[in-house]
């Protein structure tokens, strides 16, 4: 496992931090729900970068809450209320305690990154077979269904099949998940090709209410979760642009950064222009996605 470097969460007075991950930070309110802080961390190659993203929090927090609503007659979502104490306004939401489903669910539309690296190797993605030719960005016949597990802070997710997830979760929850990821996908991808922009894929997480309704948990449709790219731009067979940290990745296999990944070692402080490249990848994604000027 990698070490992550994660900063220690901060104290908010009345709630009691519960864990951290890669960008967020859960708490326990009083009477049992939970409170989800987005901070502005941003993490590439295993690593929690020692260098923030100003508003990063923010923004991801602010697109969750838009999405949520466009996917809400889909699927009910964990959010009771963004009534947050000051020190983390306008980036964290009050949520549900849920017990979630132990599974990454995850629609393709395109293939890149792990799906393209599992077609090259055997001609299937999650033991879907796919036609041959595809290339990096190739668009799929019909977007597909390729889950993950859920792996330890630090280690990769592991693309499954659906029968694991079958035997995971029950044939009737992996129907659900299934078709609920699938309708979230469709949903989400009419909206943001109608906004000149590419939904290539996307990772949800669900959970369940102690009456046992799926509720869409987690954050949903931000760049930290999903690949967004310029239609504009869209040419199969290379690397696409897209609105996400790819800024921050090219520039630390960059000579400019001296950094040897290979090596183990954390990678170096961003400088000050990759930051804002960065900072405006997302403003602008979130701009266009939504309507609404940051």
């Amino acid at each position: 496992m990698a070490d992550l470097n994660i900063p220690d969460a901060p104290t908010i007075e009345g709630a009691t931090h519960l864990h951290s991950g890669k960008v967020r930070d859960l708490y326990e309110l009083p009477g049992g729900r939970l409170l989800m802080v987005a901070s502005d961390r941003i993490s590439a190659f295993d690593f929690v970068l020692d260098t923030a993203i100003p508003d990063k929090g923010e923004i991801l927090t602010r697109m969750s809450l838009w999405w949520f609503d466009q996917l809400a007659e889909l699927v009910p979502n964990h959010v009771v209320s963004t009534d947050v104490p000051d020190a983390v306004r306008g980036r964290a939401v009050v949520c549900e305690r849920l017990d979630m489903f132990p599974v990454e669910c995850v629609a393709r539309g395109y293939l890149t990154g792990s799906g393209l690296l599992d077609y090259r190797a055997s001609g299937q993605v999650c033991g879907i077979p796919l036609p041959a030719g595809l290339e990096d960005g190739s668009r799929l016949p019909e977007p597909i269904f390729t889950p993950a597990t859920k792996a330890a802070l630090g280690d990769h997710d592991e693309n499954v099949s659906y029968d694991a997830v079958v035997r995971e979760v029950g044939e009737d929850a992996a129907a659900e998940l299934r078709g609920l990821t699938m309708a979230a996908y469709s949903r989400a991808e009419e909206i943001a090709r109608g906004r000149g922009i590419i939904l290539a894929d996307t990772k949800l997480e669900f959970g369940r209410r102690p009456d046992g309704m799926t509720v869409l948990a987690d954050e949903v449709l931000t760049p930290d979760s999903s690949r967004f790219w310029p239609a504009s731009q869209w040419r199969p067979g290379r690397t696409q642009p897209s609105y996400d940290k790819q800024i921050v990745r090219n520039w630390l296999l960059s000579p400019e950064s001296g950094w040897d990944r290979a090596a183990g070692g954390p990678p170096p402080a961003l400088p000050a222009a990759v930051v804002e490249r960065t900072r405006a990848r997302y403003v602008e994604a979130y701009e266009r996605l939504t309507g609404q000027t940051w």
